[in-house]
């Protein structure tokens, strides 16, 4: 007999003798349901951890370099968050360059979104951030830049605080991230990985306003002072994150698009007093980044850890 002979002759006595185990013992009836199938995502990079635990949960090319698009406001906010003695009900006048840089000079349209802030007026930073990080304005995104900046000019300080965004992802251990802008908007190297951006969300979602701002669907409470008095009317700020409602147990985080970003979204659910943060970066649609969100979740309250 072959050598061959000998090792198949040896494994069916092997599998008989496990089979009359099992038959003596019942373990078969009490076989382990097959573990959960990590899900196929569209978009080109993806990630989600328990922020708790650190433990990656789910991932596609999840340290590869990506636009981020409007993410980037998740920082934005964060930075102003971090800023010492901050006082949310600061008032912020609305200047000509915040207005302007939403709108396209030549054709006088909309050109980047906005919060739709009011010339002259002023807005306590707590409602700034909500216009930031709702509708995502880059006015919004502007305001709070110039105001925390350092420097004697409006462009020295938005440089100043974009510098700050790039020294907060160092301090994070961010090795993947870096910005050009205060809002997304990027002058061509504005990127971070999907690993980096949840990250960045799960520590952002520890401080009590930002996690209050981005789980909140609908803002009405803005109030947008008037230089000689009283308010303007404005029209309520709805969360561009459509997660929030159709997804049990979503609380944030952000959207972003772009021409090279694609469809972006960060997001976070909890369930179960455990929760679970994650990104997609460009994605296929705007509903497809909802989809694999969702997909990406469900998946991710399976695991353990």
């Amino acid at each position: 007999m072959s050598h061959g002979h000998k090792v198949r002759a040896g494994s069916r006595a092997v599998v008989a003798a496990l089979a009359g185990a099992v038959l003596g013992t019942g373990v078969l009836a009490a076989a382990p349901a097959q573990a959960a199938t990590a899900p196929q995502v569209s978009a080109q990079g993806a990630f989600a951890l328990n922020p708790a635990t650190g433990k990656a949960l789910f991932g596609k090319e999840p340290d590869g370099r990506l636009r981020t698009g409007s993410t980037t406001k998740i920082m934005t906010a964060l930075v102003a968050l971090s800023q010492p003695h901050l006082n949310l009900d600061r008032q912020v006048r609305i200047k000509k360059e915040y207005t302007d840089y939403v709108i396209d000079p030549t054709t006088h349209t909309q050109r980047y979104s906005s919060a739709h802030l009011i010339l002259g007026d002023s807005m306590k930073v707590r409602d700034l951030l909500y216009g930031l990080l709702l509708p995502s304005g880059c006015d919004a995104a502007y305001a709070l830049a110039d105001t925390y900046g350092t420097g004697s000019t409006t462009d020295q300080r938005t440089k100043s605080f974009i510098a700050g965004m790039n020294a907060k992802a160092r301090e994070l251990g961010l090795t993947d991230t870096h910005f050009d802008s205060f809002d997304g908007v990027s002058n061509g190297n504005n990127f971070a990985s999907p690993r980096d951006l949840a990250k960045l969300a799960g520590v952002a979602l520890k401080n009590a306003t930002f996690k209050k701002v981005v789980g909140t669907k609908e803002y009405k409470d803005m109030q947008s002072y008037r230089p000689g008095g009283g308010t303007h009317a404005m029209q309520p700020w709805d969360n561009t994150n459509k997660l929030l409602g159709s997804y049990r147990g979503a609380i944030g985080v952000k959207t972003g698009s772009g021409p090279e970003a694609q469809f972006c979204l960060v997001f976070a659910a909890t369930r179960g007093g455990r929760t679970v943060v994650g990104t997609v970066l460009a994605d296929t649609s705007a509903d497809q980044r909802l989809q694999d969100a969702a997909k990406i979740l469900d998946y991710g309250f399976t695991q353990s850890g």
